[in-house]
């Protein structure tokens, strides 16, 4: 029984860790694909498009869990879908560190979010996580031509909205108890394949001239990386603390920047080190209020 338990315990952070190492090097076969002609919005629709495709029976099984959860499956949807679609086009166009630095505001944005939406008091140590985390924003999109802090590009606020859409995704699958990880991660993929496809529209990209291999290589993405980083994540997000799988995923900054280290000439400044440092420490601070608040 004891071993049972210690396993039970065990499987979600190894699954945390696990989706947390493959986000933070997802980005290169990412841009091996845009190298050949495939941009971030036609990965993103046929990845997950791939994933859900093979997975709609599920909202078939499910259909009276989807039907009486459908307001708060939708939202959740698409919070993580813009979240998806977001952070794949900002690891393409900007610094993949930068990115995920600015990502990781997600601890600031669930402390907005609480206040707003929950109605959550700001006590001293909410406060602290305020303070902090803008601190590092300012330091890291501080404009010295402009005097004052703002995002440097489209990227840049491409990984904000994608933090902060990320935190607020989370509100949501913590609240879907009674919902079944499956279900979740395919509502999750089906929003990014219509916001994929929505923002493919509007800018009136047409699908671009490709060979079979880049689209079968989005596919293989979509069904060995995307489908099993979904399932994973909020495997882990459900069965844990909140406080506890907002620290193990942390994990992916480390992979993030060792694989942008190893695989690209990037440089990361001495202001974006001290900035998303202090964004780190926001994070770990938000962490351990989750932790006193639910002992």
């Amino acid at each position: 029984m004891e071993s049972s338990n210690q396993q039970s315990r065990l499987l979600p952070v190894i699954s945390l860790l696990f989706s947390a190492t493959l986000w933070g090097v997802v980005w290169y076969p990412l841009r091996l694909l845009e190298q050949q002609g495939l941009s971030g919005l036609w990965s993103a629709l046929l990845s997950f498009g791939a994933a859900t495709t093979v997975c709609l029976w599920v909202f078939i099984r499910e259909r009276r869990l989807l039907a009486g959860n459908f307001l708060p499956l939708l939202l959740m949807g698409l919070a993580a879908g813009w979240c998806n679609v977001a952070f794949i086009v900002a690891v393409l166009e900007g610094n993949v560190v930068r990115v995920l630095l600015l990502f990781y505001l997600s601890p600031f944005w669930a402390v907005c979010l609480g206040w707003l939406l929950l109605g959550e008091g700001l006590d001293g140590k909410s406060l602290l996580v305020f303070v902090v985390a803008v601190s590092g924003a300012f330091i890291m999109l501080w404009d010295d031509s402009l005097g004052y802090p703002w995002p440097g590009g489209r990227a840049d606020w491409l990984a904000v909205s994608s933090g902060l859409a990320f935190a607020l995704s989370n509100v949501f699958v913590r609240k879907l108890q009674t919902v079944g990880v499956l279900l979740k991660s395919v509502s999750t993929w089906a929003a990014v394949v219509v916001i994929a496809a929505v923002w493919t529209g509007l800018r009136g990209d047409a699908f671009p001239v490709v060979g079979h291999g880049v689209v079968l290589g989005a596919v293989l993405l979509g069904l060995g990386g995307f489908l099993v980083m979904s399932l994973a994540v909020i495997y882990g997000v459900t069965r844990m603390p909140v406080h506890r799988s907002a620290v193990i995923l942390l994990f992916e900054l480390v992979v993030g920047a060792v694989s942008s280290l190893l695989l690209t000439d990037e440089v990361i400044q001495m202001r974006e080190w001290l900035g998303g440092g202090l964004i780190i420490v926001a994070a770990y601070v938000a962490a351990h209020i989750h932790a006193v608040s639910e002992t």
